[in-house]
């Protein structure tokens, strides 16, 4: 599972739990993208999370 390069977001563990209280592993995925970022000698590609793309924390190229 990738992770985002600005702010190392990934997927998050826990457990999936029933109204009989019984509990499955549950996997939260976070909402990455492969994007071509602008960098200081050109641009290259980066996995980034949605959140830091809207923030304008990363400028596309």
């Amino acid at each position: 599972m990738a992770k985002c390069a600005i702010c190392d977001k990934g997927a998050h563990f826990g457990n999936n739990v029933s109204h009989s209280h019984r509990k499955t592993p549950k996997m939260w995925k976070s909402n990455i993208k492969s994007v071509r970022v602008k960098t200081e000698g050109g641009s290259k590609k980066m996995y980034v999370c949605t959140s830091c793309l809207k923030s304008g924390r990363v400028e596309r190229a």
